[in-house]
């Protein structure tokens, strides 16, 4: 690798990252959108890439800027949970908690803790990333598939089980089982989703509705947000970050098992009393399952999420093999994003701090409501807005009844389940 593709790498990777903050701070506009229209541009960025380089590098300078952009959007997307309550999906359980701070004049420790966190994973990740990938591409990986139906079943019964009395335990499995069907629905049975844009995708309107608009429907009627202290301190160190790293890799293999998921059985089973604590730990969580995704994209030719499976569209074979030049790179990339994602984050809260002040909150959520139900409708079609309305009633549900909205996940972990159990010969 020379010179001149290290520069286009650093160039690539660092316009990812202003990308992935973008995406990050605006609510509805998920890191895979970014990805899916990187896919459209890819032909005509790789004859721009061939330009300067060996062409057979342009598909991973492409990938290292929506790597690069994932990566910031896993460190950025936390500040709107706190400042607008408008949290990305892999997001959600840190809302309360980042709410809770914020309600107390301490955002800003929200923010400073989640980009810690989201430090500490990535850090590791990038250190254990060639030993992880040694170890899968021999042996490990057949071992940890043999396990896949166990865990997604597990990781249910632990999410309705860790809910206090019987009937919050029903309306866990309730959740669960609607909330799967949905997911069922918008993944296996074909329905249009063509918009005014193109061909979307369905998990857009159903996780926007399950996780995204209740709490901009309820966040309406809040108050204003009080008035903001920073202490510039660190203020949870680095050993919740380091408690996010086991169960981010564990999310990065397993499919289903997303980010939300594996921070709900982190909250179970190394439980954070300490609101920042916690949300250092889960924001480690998020930002280790994306950068484990490319050790498993390298591993199996699987895509765990919307970005590694674009990543595979447009890499091929590229980082298959152990330390192969396209994998090497795709982590210098990781470690640029991780690296801009810190500084970015905290300046993103600091920079919401300031527009909370001069916009009424309530003016900016119903703004964000209109938004995103056109990007639906752009993205989707009518067949969209109608899993968006549905899926809404149904995340309203746990506002409403004052209970756990983590067994919301189920519209994830709950169709590959099916499909596992497809392939053992259960039918349906």
């Amino acid at each position: 690798m020379g010179p001149e593709l290290i520069a286009l790498a650093v160039i690539m990777s660092l316009a990812g990252a202003v990308a992935g903050t973008f995406t990050g701070l605006i609510p509805g506009i998920h890191v895979n959108t970014l990805a899916s229209m990187m896919l459209v541009l890819y032909p005509a960025l790789g004859s721009l890439m061939s330009g300067f380089t060996d062409p057979s590098y342009a598909p991973i300078l492409v990938s290292s800027f929506i790597m690069s952009a994932s990566v910031v959007h896993s460190f950025v997307d936390f500040v709107p949970s706190v400042f607008i309550g408008a949290p990305d999906p892999d997001e959600v359980l840190t809302m309360l908690p980042g709410h809770r701070l914020m309600m107390e004049g301490r955002g800003m420790e929200a923010v400073r803790a989640a980009a810690i966190g989201s430090s500490v994973g990535a850090a590791c990740s990038v250190l254990l990333a060639i030993p992880f990938q040694y170890l899968m591409l021999n042996g490990l990986a057949e071992t940890l598939d043999v396990f896949t139906f166990s865990v997604l079943l597990f990781t249910l019964c632990a999410i309705t089980l860790n809910e206090k009395g019987i009937n919050c335990k029903l309306w866990a499995l309730t959740l669960i089982l609607v909330s799967g069907g949905l997911g069922y629905v918008c993944m296996n049975l074909g329905l249009p989703c063509s918009g005014i844009l193109g061909e979307g995708t369905l998990l857009f309107p159903l996780l926007t509705g399950l996780f995204g608009m209740p709490t901009l429907l309820s966040s309406v009627k809040k108050a204003a947000i009080p008035v903001q202290y920073d202490k510039k301190t660190d203020p949870v160190g680095p050993i919740p970050g380091l408690k996010g790293l086991l169960m981010g890799t564990i999310a990065g293999w397993y499919p289903g098992i997303t980010a939300t998921a594996g921070a709900s059985l982190a909250s179970i089973f190394s439980p954070e009393k300490d609101p920042a604590r916690f949300i250092s730990m889960v924001a480690s969580i998020g930002t280790v399952t994306s950068i484990f995704s490319i050790v498993t994209l390298s591993v199996s030719g699987n895509g765990r999420s919307g970005t590694v499976l674009v990543i595979k569209e447009i890499i091929g074979d590229n980082l298959s093999g152990f330390c192969s030049p396209g994998f090497l790179l795709m982590l210098f990339s990781v470690g640029i994003a991780a690296a801009f994602g810190y500084y970015a984050t905290i300046y993103s809260g600091k920079m919401m701090i300031n527009l909370s002040r001069r916009i009424d909150t309530n003016t900016m959520n119903k703004a964000v409501i209109v938004i995103v139900s056109l990007l639906v409708l752009l993205l989707t079609g009518p067949f969209g807005i109608l899993i968006l309305v549905i899926s809404t009633f149904v995340g309203l549900i746990p506002l409403d009844n004052n209970s756990n909205r983590i067994p919301l996940v189920g519209c994830l972990i709950l169709p590959v389940l099916i499909s596992k159990m497809s392939l053992i010969g259960i039918q349906f």
